[in-house]
């Protein structure tokens, strides 16, 4: 185990710290007019898509000889083939993630957020599917590959777990779903209960 480490590699990585924040940008005006179960299903789509990203590790890792204890600092030969699959399976990951986003916000506001929800729900299951799958991370300071584009980012397993809770609880906020319902149909049912 090694110890803490404040900063990931390369510098800007470091700037994801202000992804909890633009949630609240975005709702300086009016909440977020995002339906709950929208954002439900949203989260539901992340946290499997998490399992889905963590068993194609797995099997990276297998298929490179590093399991049982996976290193992000450790050398290791990755095929040149197998880095230029993995290098667009992120980038179809990206885009799967803005798919949804647009499948569940209405407007540019609406869309932004509900990227960074499934993001963050997708980044913090990862971890605890693998965690659950292979028993790693071993703690918070183990350092990881994070992503691969366009350079490698590289930071210890704190870092993307609390940026991703912060989205989440962001969001969460901002959207007004977790005080007064923001479904429609609930919206209705409860004014013609005021009747």
């Amino acid at each position: 185990m090694s110890g803490f480490v404040l900063l990931a590699r390369p510098w800007w990585v470091n700037l994801l710290i202000l992804a909890p924040a633009l949630p609240w940008f975005l709702a300086r005006r009016q909440k977020l007019a995002i339906v709950r179960t929208r954002l439900l299903w949203t989260a539901a789509f992340g946290i499997a898509f998490g399992f889905a990203e963590a068993a194609v590790v797995v099997y990276l890792r297998a298929a490179t000889g590093l399991l049982p204890v996976p290193q992000a600092d450790k050398v290791i030969f990755v095929p040149p083939f197998l880095l230029r699959v993995e290098c667009f399976r992120e980038a179809a990951t990206m885009v799967m993630l803005i798919a949804v986003a647009w499948l569940t916000g209405k407007g540019a506001r609406e869309r932004a957020a509900a990227f960074l929800w499934s993001f963050a729900f997708w980044d913090f299951f990862y971890y605890v599917w693998l965690r659950v799958a292979i028993g790693w991370p071993a703690s918070l300071v183990t350092p990881d590959l994070l992503f691969l584009l366009p350079v490698p980012w590289i930071s210890q397993v704190w870092f993307p777990l609390l940026v991703s809770g912060l989205t989440i609880v962001s969001v969460w906020l901002c959207s007004g779903i977790g005080g007064r319902a923001s479904d429609p149909l609930a919206l209705r049912a409860e004014a013609a209960v005021q009747k």
